[in-house]
């Protein structure tokens, strides 16, 4: 007996010193050096690797020393408060540069041709970089984190709940949405004399976005919908917060106060889903609705009973995180893409009333229709320009599977690749001596003219992996503003502060207050 468990610890202490060796020695010592001199020998260089931490101490502390940094409301160059890393790396050591994500090696690419080819690859060789274990459970390994047939089947699934007709159909839901807080807004104003309330804009459009995709996408309202959305917020705050520190992976498991609370966080975010998902399910009939939650169901149930046909199937954790992705993805961004674009309108009050005279010239005084939406054009550019200066994705990362030549780049396998969206969408050469400046009017004649190159516009992403809500965001955008515009003119407000800042996504600090007055005081 004594013989045995001296074997099985033997067998336990070289199993333990082998996975050691390979994550101390490999992983941690030997293959960052390998990486930076193979891309020395390229002639790419960066920052020193530092042992486990890698670069992420420097990063940490020129952010800091940039949080203080206050902008005028026409400086759109947000930047040095975001990226002060980037910026300074790129000055030092020009484009690209390698640096270390902890022990991860990053390398950091400008240049729009090499971005496309890796956007629009479809040879599966490039695939999303893993993301943080904490930000997984807040997103779930939903749609945009899947890759090859598992991200085939999701999209068979998903994709036509934002088809053209169903967004159609989507519109009356949008608007009346919006008109409910229009309401409030004009309860609130008549309630002075002078016709005026000041408000923050972010917190209302986080709300409304949250009401919109809830009732859109799962037949729920926001109040169901309420503590998805608030859990989701507790479990960014616990990544953020832990985003640049010394990851070792088996204090993921220790059960320390974060990791407490954040297990907490995760069973509560489930609960809540669950709450929303098996109402439906208890439905007698076979029909579980014809929106996202309905036909991601009826995959699930149909594949149970051996109806489904192409392996078009979806088991409930797979529901569960894919309603974590749309959830959160599918009101952040566009709530983000109406605050900035208010902010935008409010800075800039010619383009505002020129919105304003095209939605009373398509829609009148009426509730807007899916014809009058289409027909908005300028109001179209703004957003697509607003987009370009205050994209809410900043940073896309790519990864190669295999080692890999793109152009005259040779990337080693799993080198993640990061495209730095507000850097690229500041790009003279491509945008023209005006790229800092707001000018919707280099939308004039579509997306493809804006540049000099046809996809210099990188907020929905490119190629088969784009954003599959990219319609439905720009709908939503529209619908809202419209209604607005028919009733109220906006200004920043004095207690405005510029400061954009990367929550995740690109966040103003302390929100936007914003002074509303309701037209028929102002006329």
């Amino acid at each position: 007996m004594a013989f045995i468990l001296l074997l099985a610890f033997v067998a336990l202490l070289v199993v333990s010193i082998t996975w050691l060796w390979d994550y101390i020695i490999t992983r941690l010592i030997w293959r960052p050096h390998t990486i930076a001199k193979e891309f020395r020998e390229q002639g790419i260089c960066g920052p020193s690797y530092k042992f486990l931490k890698g670069c992420n101490e420097d990063i940490k502390i020129m952010k800091e020393e940039q949080d203080s940094l206050v902008l005028d409301v026409h400086d759109h160059n947000y930047l040095p408060r975001i990226a002060p890393h980037y910026l300074k790396w790129r000055a030092q050591y020009g484009e690209p540069f390698l640096y270390w994500f902890g022990p991860k090696p990053r390398i950091c690419i400008f240049d729009y041709e090499l971005a496309r080819q890796i956007l629009s690859s479809k040879s599966g060789h490039f695939v999303k970089n893993d993301p943080p274990p904490t930000l997984l459970a807040l997103v779930g390994k939903g749609l945009s984190l899947l890759e090859g047939t598992d991200w085939v089947r999701h999209h068979r699934v998903i994709k036509p709940a934002f088809a053209m007709d169903k967004l159609k159909m989507m519109t009356k839901t949008m608007l009346a949405c919006a008109q409910n807080m229009i309401k409030e807004l004009e309860n609130q104003a008549y309630q002075n004399k002078n016709g005026e309330i000041e408000l923050d804009f972010n917190k209302w459009f986080r709300e409304l976005s949250a009401d919109i995709i809830s009732h859109t996408a799962f037949g729920s309202s926001y109040q169901l919908g309420k503590e998805v959305f608030q859990t989701q917020y507790d479990l960014l705050e616990i990544n953020l917060a832990s985003l640049l520190n010394v990851q070792i992976p088996i204090l993921k498991y220790l059960p320390t106060e974060r990791n407490r609370r954040k297990w907490m966080l995760e069973k509560n975010l489930r609960s809540s889903l669950l709450q929303i998902i098996q109402p439906r399910l208890a439905t007698s009939s076979i029909d579980y609705g014809n929106d996202l939650l309905g036909l991601m169901l009826h995959a699930c149930i149909a594949s149970k009973q051996g109806g489904m046909e192409g392996g078009l199937s979806l088991s409930i954790d797979e529901i569960i995180d894919e309603c974590k992705m749309f959830f959160f993805a599918g009101h952040e961004t566009t709530s983000l893409l109406l605050t900035w674009t208010v902010f935008l309108l409010s800075v800039y009050p010619e383009w505002q009333e020129r919105l304003r005279q095209e939605v009373l010239r398509e829609a009148g005084r009426e509730y807007p229709s899916n014809d009058s939406l289409s027909k908005l054009k300028e109001m179209t550019m703004v957003l697509l320009e607003t987009l370009r200066l205050y994209c809410p994705a900043l940073f896309m990362q790519r990864k190669p599977i295999v080692d890999i030549t793109v152009g005259a780049r040779k990337l080693p396998k799993g080198v993640a690749i990061v495209i730095p969206i507000p850097i690229m969408h500041r790009d003279k050469e491509i945008w023209g001596e005006n790229a800092d400046e707001f000018n919707p009017l280099r939308f004039e004649n579509g997306i493809t003219r804006a540049a000099k190159v046809p996809h210099a516009l990188l907020a929905f992403a490119l190629g088969p992996r784009a954003c599959i809500g990219q319609n439905f965001a720009m709908l939503e955008a529209k619908s809202v503003l419209a209604l607005m515009l028919q009733k109220f003119s906006f200004t920043i407000s004095p207690n405005y502060v510029h400061a954009p800042t990367d929550l995740f996504m690109l966040t103003p600090k302390f929100g936007l207050p914003v002074i509303l007055r309701r037209l028929d005081v102002c006329n």
